[in-house]
């Protein structure tokens, strides 16, 4: 039964099957199916134990996509591994273990472990030897490998900024340009998958749909106060126009300090993180964008779109401006 105070995302891969590869010590009954399933009620979310062994489990995981023929797959850690070796569908890899011997050899993994989920097999221990962490060595060594331009574009890398465990963020980057940081660690806790895992998902969707949200600027001016800090229900109101709208960040261009370029970026990231990635325009002249919307303090004249005036007396706080959308619908 679904939480009632959570929200749920109905409209989100509706009809649609996900294929989650939990990580290492884990199972099929990771709370992570659950809340995905919980969170994207129209979606069908599938999983099954991983065994132990890189070499079966990677011709498992194989076979599953092939039967199970999923619109996209989520892997983490030790999945995430494995994930972005299962070419031909589109996948979100969290915190992927590519360097998964080493980070056994170094978490000091090696002994005894008890797996933190059931599995179907009622196992509860395995003893990690110095061999199976060879295998997952020699394993890890098949990852990046014939990566056409095509599988590039269908995978996405979510990395925790503050992982105390796993950093293979330049890794991916190397081969595949969607490298996106969150504030977060490394396990997929439910902060991390509401604010930061969801938006992703959502790009996902609207690309296998061709679907075309209207336009959404929202002016960098509107979103701190001149001592830089977040203004009142700004992160509220990004959270929701993001569920109906494709929202961008406009910043100005200063063309006697490029360096303040790179300072307005990483406001965005550290203050709206994954979501807004990028989604930051620099621009001057924003009246000459083609948008639906313009939120901003600034004169806009010329702007073809809806310009909402913050700050106004029709709009002083965001919290009016998200009654405005919430009564336009999507629209």
């Amino acid at each position: 039964m679904a939480n009632p105070y959570i929200t749920t995302y109905p409209d989100v891969m509706k009809g649609k099957k996900i294929m989650y590869v939990h990580g290492f010590m884990s199972s099929a009954q990771s709370g992570t199916v659950t809340l995905l399933q919980t969170l994207l009620p129209s979606a069908t979310v599938v999983a099954e134990d991983i065994p132990i062994h890189p070499a079966e489990a990677m011709d498992m995981l194989t076979r599953m996509a092939e039967r199970e023929q999923p619109d996209l797959i989520i892997g983490t850690s030790m999945g995430g591994m494995y994930t972005e070796m299962l070419r031909g569908y589109d996948r979100i890899v969290v915190n992927p273990a590519f360097e998964m011997g080493q980070t056994m050899a170094k978490s000091n993994m090696i002994g005894r472990m008890t797996f933190q989920n059931p599995r179907k097999d009622g196992v509860e221990e395995l003893v990690v030897t110095k061999a199976l962490v060879k295998e997952y060595a020699e394993m890890t060594q098949h990852c990046f490998a014939g990566i056409t331009p095509e599988e590039q574009r269908r995978v996405y890398g979510l990395f925790g900024d503050n992982d105390p465990q796993v950093h293979t963020f330049d890794i991916f980057h190397e081969h595949y340009p969607q490298a996106i940081y969150f504030h977060g660690e490394h396990r997929l806790v439910e902060k991390v998958v509401y604010r930061y895992l969801i938006p992703i998902v959502r790009w996902i969707d609207d690309r296998q749909e061709g679907r075309e949200r209207p336009v959404v600027l929202m002016g960098i001016d509107t979103l701190r106060d001149s001592h830089g800090k977040q203004t009142s229900s700004m992160h509220k109101a990004f959270e929701r126009l993001i569920e109906q709208y494709d929202v961008h960040i406009v910043a100005t261009a200063p063309t006697n300090d490029p360096a303040a370029l790179s300072a307005d970026g990483a406001w965005v990231a550290d203050n709206l993180s994954a979501p807004a990635w990028n989604r930051v325009i620099y621009t001057n002249t924003p009246q000459l964008l083609c948008a639906d919307y313009l939120i901003t303090a600034q004169p806009a004249e010329g702007f073809m779109g809806t310009v909402i005036d913050f700050g106004s007396d029709k709009f002083k706080t965001w919290e009016e401006i998200i009654a405005y959308f919430d009564l336009l619908g999507g629209q």
